[in-house]
């Protein structure tokens, strides 16, 4: 029979008891004297939008003050570069007066000819004018007719005869096709009167006295006789040539006047259409009347 005695050589394991986790609070001793349990603080919904609606003003008085602006063009002098009732962004950093050394550091720079800029009208600083800049400091500009002379040079120029307006407003309609020139980076727009007499003074001199276009009664800067623009200011002109009052008529934009360069258009309506339809709501009219494809249309 079997012995089933213990061999004393057999140690029996012994169950191991489970350690159970104390719920006993933590002594006092295990924080640090004097000092508070810290205390969590949750924003309030209305805090949160509040803060961010302050932060998005101050950014856009920012911007507004010093980056850029936006301008209602209100008259026909820039048609169809730029039409009745478009709004424009302008930057206002790109052209601000700056040291030279800063142009290849920042992104500033000197003011073209051929920049299309908004400035505070010499005559009324109250009103912004938009115009292209024709003459820089310097230049000895002269207009006859349809030409326009850079120190004895005729300034490069894309020319589009368009007829007779019978609303201000509206766009010009071409009544030929335009007529390229080499080396022109833009198009200006005249009346037919203005290629009659250009093609009766076409074998004159550029200089000599006498010859005056019917468009430039009471101009007096420039118009058949050079005008050498002063240090300091520009010579700006409008496309529409014929239907423009500019440097012609109240001389050069003081270089302090510049507001900046119009970038590019940000809404238009088409107000020519709408004075002529029947009234109705400010929306639908916004709806119906909205250039959309102007939107977002460069400037140059």
């Amino acid at each position: 029979m079997a012995n089933f005695d213990r061999d004393p050589s057999i140690e029996l394991a012994e169950p191991i008891e489970q350690a159970t986790p104390s719920t006993d609070p933590v002594p006092p001793a295990a924080l640090p004297p004097d000092e508070p349990a810290p205390v969590i603080h949750f924003k309030s919904v209305v805090r949160e939008y509040f803060e961010s609606i302050v932060v998005t003003f101050i950014m856009a008085v920012f911007g507004m003050t010093f980056i850029t602006q936006a301008v209602k063009v209100p008259t026909g002098s820039m048609l169809n570069t730029i039409l009745v009732e478009d709004h424009l962004m302008v930057n206002k950093f790109l052209l601000s007066p700056h040291a030279s050394f800063l142009d290849h550091i920042l992104p500033y720079r000197q003011i073209r000819r051929g920049d299309i800029i908004v400035f505070k009208y010499p005559v009324n600083p109250e009103e912004n004018y938009v115009k292209r800049v024709i003459g820089l400091p310097g230049d000895e500009v002269l207009v006859r007719g349809t030409r326009v002379y850079i120190n004895g040079q005729e300034l490069p120029e894309n020319k589009t005869i368009v007829g007779m307006q019978d609303n201000q407003k509206a766009d010009l309609t071409p009544v030929s096709a335009r007529t390229d020139e080499d080396g022109a980076a833009y198009s200006v727009y005249y009346s037919q009167s203005s290629k009659y007499e250009d093609e009766i003074e076409q074998n004159e001199p550029p200089k000599k006295k006498g010859s005056f276009h019917v468009s430039d009664h009471g101009a007096k800067f420039g118009v058949d006789e050079p005008f050498v623009v002063p240090e300091n200011s520009y010579f700006c002109m409008g496309d529409n040539r014929d239907n423009s009052e500019d440097s012609r008529y109240w001389g050069p934009v003081p270089r302090e006047n510049v507001v900046g360069r119009a970038m590019f258009v940000y809404w238009s309506i088409d107000e020519a259409a709408r004075e002529d339809a029947p009234s109705s709501n400010l929306l639908t009219d916004v709806l119906k009347y909205t250039r959309w494809t102007r939107t977002g249309t460069l400037i140059k």
